[in-house]
């Protein structure tokens, strides 16, 4: 089994380089919003407990199929001890069936982001950013409130790649990281 989890800021292009990259492997995409956008739906609010519970389902079971494997995206603010806790977290429930982990970082600066919060792709997965001014906000707002690139060196993990994909299409960056982890 392989885990590969895509990282980054708010619209970095963390779901669109997954897309990318299952279409190229065997990997199954699982990204964040998969999550959060249902229980939008169905609580008419963010319910932080019941999108843990459903993610804790699916990873176990998942981690326990004959699936070749994931890739999970999630915003990652590299100064919360939570965001870090939660990356181990995820591992622990993967570790026990051999899994082999991969870490992809992408980056783009906040003028790339912002147009990309506009794209068609992401609004039609992410119902809760179609509101673009509330959204643009939410951006502007994680930005100025927490570190959502990591530091030169601070990642340290085995099978760490990260990708400025500011002027990169999706399908480039999806095969850099299929061909540098050698993924099927």
């Amino acid at each position: 089994m392989k885990l590969v989890f895509i990282l980054g800021d708010a619209a970095v292009g963390k779901m669109t380089v997954g897309q990318e990259l299952m279409k190229i492997t065997d990997l199954r995409l699982f990204h964040n919003h998969m999550t959060i956008e249902p229980v939008l739906e169905i609580f008419g609010s963010f319910d932080g407990k019941t999108i843990s519970d459903i993610r804790e389902v699916i990873f176990k079971n998942f981690a326990a199929s004959n699936n070749y494997g994931m890739i999970f995206t999630m915003m990652m603010a590299f100064d919360m001890q939570s965001d870090w806790d939660y990356l181990e977290h995820v591992k622990a429930i993967f570790a026990p069936y051999g899994t082999e982990f991969y870490y992809v970082e992408l980056i783009a600066p906040q003028e790339i982001r912002l147009k990309r919060n506009e794209t068609e792709n992401r609004l039609k997965h992410k119902s809760s950013k179609r509101d673009l001014a509330v959204s643009n906000r939410r951006l502007l707002k994680d930005d100025e409130n927490h570190r959502c690139v990591s530091y030169e060196g601070e990642i340290t993990f085995d099978n760490y790649l990260r990708i400025d994909n500011s002027e990169m299409p999706p399908e480039e960056a999806a095969r850099l990281i299929k061909d540098t982890f050698g993924l099927i």
